[in-house]
């Protein structure tokens, strides 16, 4: 093992969970899901890369009728539950932790992904560009401006989807509030121009993340539940006014809820807004900070090194690589993605790529 990756190498406390390595597989959608089932080909899947210290899921619907993909999971029936099981079953079976991640897309999904269903968010603002659907590439729909009582309701729904993810199996779950779905949507004033206590000050605008913590709190407890965010990315028109002090606010107000993890995109995927809002999580959470976006094992383990986060999450690395801690510690040449098969079904480009030792 190169000393310039050994800090992964070292086990660590996540929460209530116990990771045997600093590595972690970063939320991937994959739409691998026909009609939403969780299947074989996932459990396949998940466990081929269970050497990772954690493993977080793709975003997956607690509500039924919420697509943003088309072949997107779903954790709101017990058909669902149980085909989850598979995975967390072949997980766990090779050694490995598993969190679910939860989600509402708000208005990136759309009524031809849904049955006609509307989309809904904070406000009546569209995403900028197109959406592909099963009727080819549509403009994004104008969603409804969301009711207290409706508000409310999907509230209840991370809390059942909570509930569902606990019988299927998961370790915990992380709360998905990055990347331009329905909770970042609150959080940002680009998308929330809400006058109601949901929108305004820092306070407002957080308050529907606050109430979406309590309730999948009170099904896991603090110590299993994580939460992503994504201050600067400005994917499916997201921007914020003051970004930086949106990170601090917002950093110092999780320390209440005492959770697992914090999970922190570091950069914008379009280069639009540019901050550093690693030091400025680092400066005032308190708890677990595990950060994400383009790092290599080198520069990830030189960050675990200086303190400045407790884990690293990779996307691709691993998506490419089921053996990726392996090939680390060896300091093994690593699988080319193949980004044509990152959203297409079946098993190519899924679970055929070569470990060391099929290689």
């Amino acid at each position: 093992m190169s000393n310039a990756t050994q800090a992964l190498f070292t086990s660590v406390a996540l929460g209530d969970v116990q990771l045997s390595n600093r590595f972690v597989m970063a939320p991937l959608t994959r739409c691998r899901a026909v009609d939403h089932q969780p299947n074989q080909l996932m459990a396949e899947y998940y466990s081929q890369r269970a050497s990772a210290g954690l493993l977080i899921t793709e975003c997956t619907m607690m509500t039924e009728g919420t697509s943003a993909f088309g072949n997107d999971p779903g954790i709101y029936s017990a058909e669902q539950v149980a085909g989850w099981k598979l995975t967390t079953d072949a997980v766990h079976a090779a050694g490995g932790k598993i969190f679910m991640q939860i989600w509402h897309p708000g208005r990136a999904a759309h009524p031809a992904l849904n049955n006609g269903k509307p989309s809904v968010a904070p406000s009546a603002i569209a995403i900028d560009g197109e959406i592909h659907t099963p009727e080819g590439k549509v403009p994004h729909a104008v969603p409804e401006a969301l009711t207290k009582e409706a508000i409310a309701a999907i509230v209840e729904d991370f809390r059942k989807g909570a509930e569902n993810a606990k019988a299927a199996g998961f370790d915990g779950v992380e709360i998905h509030g990055a990347n331009g779905y329905l909770i970042d949507q609150f959080l940002r004033d680009s998308s929330n121009k809400r006058t109601d206590e949901y929108g305004g000050s820092f306070e407002n605008r957080a308050r529907f993340l606050t109430e979406v913590i309590e309730a999948v709190t009170s099904v896991f407890g603090s110590g299993r539940v994580g939460l992503r965010l994504s201050p600067l990315n400005s994917f499916q028109s997201m921007q914020d006014s003051d970004p930086v002090a949106w990170t601090e606010y917002l950093t110092t107000h999780l320390n209440k809820f005492n959770l697992a993890y914090l999970h922190l995109m570091r950069a914008d995927f379009f280069g639009v807004q540019q901050a550093d809002v690693v030091r400025v999580a680092r400066d005032h959470y308190q708890g677990h900070l595990m950060v994400n976006m383009g790092y290599s094992a080198e520069e990830a383990s030189a960050t675990i090194e200086s303190k400045d986060a407790d884990t690293v999450a990779f996307g691709t690395p691993i998506l490419a690589n089921p053996d990726f801690v392996e090939r680390t510690q060896k300091g093994a040449e690593l699988n080319t993605p193949d980004q044509d098969t990152f959203y297409t079904s079946g098993p190519e480009g899924y679970v055929d790529y070569p470990t060391l030792q099929s290689a």
